[in-house]
């Protein structure tokens, strides 16, 4: 079994022991999370690896489907990749995405067919349970405050290796961002037994998928955190194509902060406050950088550069070239698709805005740290009202524009399945 144990108790036993000079320590909201966790985490994995068991009795032809094209979406939280990877999720008859549900409440092939046989029944009697569970998902997912998150919309994968307890997202149950593996530098640091139990488990994952929903479709996939894993996706997915999103620092740094700092907060007594922003800085430097001089040095037209700001003020023309340049079948509904997207994104606007004096960061901070990124891409110059879709150096980018807004509103929902 793949699940990193070692890791889990060790977290576990700080959490217990050792967290009262941390962001983790034992107030209420904490003590009610190691609680739940305890109890709640063991049965849960007991039940998702049994389901997975099964896979290999009753469904073991996952393992022969063939993933052919995945689109990987990567790039810093908050630039743009919730809302191109919500648009394209979109044209079902192209692209596929795992939801929250196939996340996690039925990663396993035997899941998602006991649920939709159970669906079946359920549409026939009028769909109550259905209609119940909508309600349910509103009135719970629907108030937290990411982006627009419900069990039958386009979820961040990447969600999917917490079921082996092996992704940065394990800070988000416990932040002690320094006794983490190197997630956040997976190509560079990650030991390379590890990277092939995660990358062996992913792919796994991600041929499930595929399989349950007929393997006559390309797999589109978005997180941020695989800024650091473009090597491992590529050794891991030869066929596959990456999309990089830059998006000005000085605007996603403080928006990055802030939604940080709430999800931490979820499970811990940090309400209101802004954590961690050195090491933030750090990872999104590093994200920003990394994947850019890998893309450079593959020079490969498996990858596109694609700025934020282009892909805001001219999403169809953005899309297109992903379309073209990728080789995906365009089909004659994708105008509509794309119009209807960026319409109810517009209804969708979020209300929190952030800047660098917020979140306690000086602007010349930003200027120094990221002074090559602003170099290359000009975000200096996002006053200018100039754009452009170009295709040089196999990137669809602009000269970027300020504009007012939190990518966390630009979340189209997806049409479900």
């Amino acid at each position: 079994m793949p699940i990193d144990l070692r890791l889990l108790f060790s977290l576990l036993a700080k959490s217990i022991f050792q967290s009262q000079a941390t962001v983790a320590r034992l107030g209420k909201r904490r003590i009610l999370f190691l609680i739940i966790f305890v109890f709640v985490w063991p049965l849960y994995q007991l039940i998702t690896w049994f389901f997975l068991g099964l896979d290999e009795i009753f469904f073991p032809g996952y393992r022969k489907q063939a993933i052919v094209k995945p689109l990987f979406i990567i790039g810093n939280f908050r630039s743009g990749s919730t809302f191109l990877h919500r648009l394209l999720s979109r044209d079902q008859r192209t692209f596929t995405s795992m939801r929250t549900a196939d996340i996690f409440l039925m990663p396993s092939v035997t899941q998602r067919k006991i649920f939709r046989f159970f669906s079946f029944l359920d549409n026939r009697l009028g769909a109550p349970v259905n209609k119940t569970i909508r309600g349910v998902d509103d009135k719970s997912l629907g108030k937290v405050r990411i982006h627009k998150i419900g069990m039958f919309e386009p979820e961040e994968d990447e969600n999917i290796l917490l079921h082996i307890f092996s992704t940065f997202f394990v800070s988000f149950l416990f932040p002690f961002l320094e006794d983490l593996p190197p997630f956040v530098k997976f190509d560079e640091e990650m030991p390379e037994k590890d990277k092939i139990r995660i990358m062996r488990f992913y792919r796994g994952c991600v041929q499930r998928h595929l399989f349950a929903h007929g393997g006559q479709i390309h797999f589109v996939s978005k997180s941020p955190a695989n800024s650091s894993k473009v090597l491992a996706l590529r050794k891991t997915f030869p066929d596959c194509r990456i999309i990089y999103l830059a998006r000005d620092p000085a605007e996603m740094v403080p928006s990055t902060i802030s939604w940080l700092s709430y999800a931490w907060g979820i499970f811990n007594d940090t309400q209101g406050r802004y954590i961690n922003q050195p090491q933030i800085l750090q990872i999104s430097k590093y994200w920003f950088s990394y994947p850019l001089r890998v893309i450079d040095e593959l020079d490969s037209a498996q990858c596109k550069i694609m700025e934020y700001q282009a892909l805001i003020d001219q999403p169809e023309d953005c899309i297109r070239a992903i379309y073209s340049d990728f080789g995906y079948p365009e089909n004659s509904g994708l105008r509509k698709t794309i119009k209807r997207a960026v319409e109810e994104t517009k209804s969708f606007l979020s209300e929190h805005h952030y800047d660098l004096a917020s979140v306690g960061i000086e602007k010349g901070q930003i200027d120094q740290i990221f002074s090559e990124e602003y170099s290359r891409f000009g975000f200096q110059n996002n006053h200018a009202r100039h754009t452009t879709v170009t295709t040089q150096r196999n990137s669809v980018g602009s000269e970027d524009q300020k504009k007012k807004g939190d990518i966390a509103a630009l979340s189209a929902p997806q049409v479900n399945r």
